[in-house]
């Protein structure tokens, strides 16, 4: 796929190929990408699989324009919109949890077990503990 433009939108990302198709997807699916100032959407490079923004350390496969244009519905990706403040992809690494399994979770690709749900609220808890007890 040959993007020939990109923009933002009503709170979506829109692509249009080189064949003319208009592609969108929800940025409920890429917080970063959601909360990113206009600048830092601007500065985007395009690979063969997708579309990268270094700035915000976000990725967007061309793939995922062709999935169903549905809100995400999940607790885990509701928390973390909520929640732009929490680096995904280091709380990712807290959990032990690979960077793109956890981005898995969050679009709703894939549905962590019980044991991994449990795992990420253990981290959640232990990371607000350590947060109340900070003294500057």
């Amino acid at each position: 796929m040959k993007i020939a433009k990109l923009w933002f939108d009503d709170g979506r990302i829109f692509i249009e190929t080189d064949k003319r198709d208009t592609l969108s997807q929800s940025l409920k699916w890429y917080p970063r990408l959601e909360n990113a100032t206009q600048k830092q959407r601007e500065a985007y490079r395009l690979s063969p699989m997708g579309i990268h923004w270094d700035d915000i350390d976000e990725d967007v496969s061309f793939e995922s324009f062709t999935y169903p244009n549905e809100e995400p519905d999940n607790k885990l990706a509701d928390f973390f919109n909520r929640h732009p403040e929490i680096n995904v992809s280091k709380f990712a690494l807290r959990v032990g949890i690979p960077r793109s399994v956890f981005a898995s979770y969050l679009c709703g690709a894939k549905k962590p077990s019980q044991q991994r749900v449990k795992d990420i609220e253990k981290a959640l808890r232990e990371m607000g503990k350590e947060l109340s007890a900070a003294i500057l």
